[in-house]
């Protein structure tokens, strides 16, 4: 069983720094089924490819159980588990490329943020669906795809052409190899869906199959199928997901009616109001995602100018799509731009502008990185007003059937002392005041489900 990973990115040899594996050495591991391996067969500065190959043990996968009834199982003594692609790579992927996955790199965090050159080959792929699916599944992600069928097989060969970040193909590719082979080597839990929304980030959510993929994920389990649509829809609808709460779709105008208004939309309500209160024309929408901010922003005139920045370019086409910049006439396109950039470096391109916003941004970063961010943005960028918020994890008891954060991607719910702290600190390191207040109904215990804290210099 093999996937292998190519690039042409200049000095291609940094194809080792994005995976997390040094070219020139041959890479070993024990799976559940088998020895993974990872390899370099060529490696030059000018292109650079790495090979895993999964060695999978036959008399290991009999141990398995069985997969859906087909003319392949587990259970048979001779199936095509060995060499085809399917769960088995997805979990070895999950396994020997766990920090590529993550998208983190101690040597080089700016290239794992970075979009690169990338083509991905999958020789011997089950497809049940066939080569048409296949497209279906990893062209609206922005892939060129070429799926040649392999005689009158159920089997293509597969390669994946794209300029991409590793995290973000790998994620792409654990999720969808068992979705075109519509079969898994092992029980499906409920802590599948977490695995699939954590691997479906910036992705899944916008994605036109996303039905099909969550079923199939899902080996065909209606009632964790239906969990993790209404948490998909959820995150298409806000990108900041409050996994308890009862949000709704947030692109049609929400009629005032005595019905609770969604803590998404106090949220963006709290965050215009304060920059009309700061007079701000030009403003960044910083992790700005799907773009449910910049929708608003748009519609007011007295923003002139108005930028959504995120590091996934999955997401930026996403707000593209919800602002609808290719219907709008060439003055009100103008006002807007969509940068593709990683919020924990210094960046030129965001400085002299009015107000920031990081809304719900800042839980997704790892804490050891929020320096980074604090720098490049109060201390390089400076615009006169930042506004941040973020959930209050206090709150959180409040949310019926709510375990562990609010989103499956937080990083760290902060209390109100806790926020507060760093803001405080924030502030003084860089020249800013800072005012914190709460967004939605406030509890008289653990105060309200929002934090919103308004820095100005």
């Amino acid at each position: 069983m093999l996937l292998t990973i190519t690039t042409t990115l200049r000095p291609a040899t940094d194809l080792g720094y994005l995976l997390v594996k040094h070219p020139d050495r041959v890479h070993e591991f024990t799976v559940s089924t088998g020895r993974a391996y990872v390899c370099y067969p060529e490696a030059t500065p000018e292109r650079c490819t790495a090979a895993l190959v999964l060695d999978i043990d036959p008399a290991a996968l009999r141990t398995r159980g069985r997969e859906r009834p087909d003319d392949f199982t587990l259970g048979r003594f001779v199936n095509d588990r060995p060499y085809a692609a399917s769960s088995l790579l997805s979990a070895a992927i999950a396994q020997v490329f766990r920090s590529a996955l993550r998208g983190t790199s101690k040597e080089r965090p700016d290239l794992v943020a970075t979009p690169v050159p990338l083509e991905l080959r999958l020789p011997a792929l089950r497809c049940r669906g066939g080569a048409d699916l296949a497209e279906e599944l990893f062209g609206p992600l922005g892939w060129e795809v070429t799926a040649i069928p392999i005689n009158d097989s159920r089997y293509v060969d597969l390669t994946l052409k794209g300029t991409v970040r590793i995290a973000d193909a790998l994620n792409q590719i654990y999720v969808l190899l068992p979705v075109l082979d519509d079969a898994k080597h092992y029980w499906v839990a409920p802590d599948e869906v977490d695995k699939l929304l954590r691997a479906g980030t910036g992705w899944l959510a916008g994605h036109p199959k996303r039905g099909l993929i969550a079923r199939r994920y899902l080996a065909h389990r209606r009632s964790l199928a239906s969990v993790a649509l209404a948490r998909l829809a959820e995150e298409e609808a806000d990108d900041s997901v409050e996994t308890a709460a009862t949000e709704t779709d947030e692109d049609a105008e929400l009629p005032e009616t005595a019905r609770k208004e969604p803590l998404a939309l106090q949220r963006r309500r709290a965050v215009t109001a304060a920059l009309a209160a700061a007079g701000a024309e030009r403003v960044l929408d910083l992790g700005c995602g799907g773009g449910a901010l910049l929708g608003d922003l748009v519609g007011d005139r007295r923003y002139t100018e108005i930028v959504g920045v995120d590091v996934s370019t999955l997401a930026l086409a996403m707000a593209e799509r919800r602002l609808r910049l290719d219907r709008l006439p060439e003055r009100q396109r103008s006002r807007i731009k969509l940068l593709q950039g990683a919020l924990t470096y210094r960046d030129d391109r965001l400085k002299g502008y009015d107000a920031a916003v990081l809304m719900e941004v800042i839980e997704h970063l790892d804490e050891p990185r929020l320096p980074a961010l604090a720098d490049a943005v109060f201390g390089h960028a400076r615009p006169a007003t930042v506004i941040v918020t973020t959930p209050n994890v206090e709150y959180n008891v409040r949310y019926e059937g709510l375990t562990g954060m609010r989103h499956h991607d937080h990083r760290f719910e902060w209390s109100r002392a806790a926020f507060a702290a760093w803001c405080a600190g924030v502030a003084a390191d860089h020249g800013y005041s800072v005012d914190v207040t709460g967004v939605g109904d406030a509890d008289p215990e653990v105060g309200a489900p929002t934090q919103l804290a308004v820095f100005t210099s």
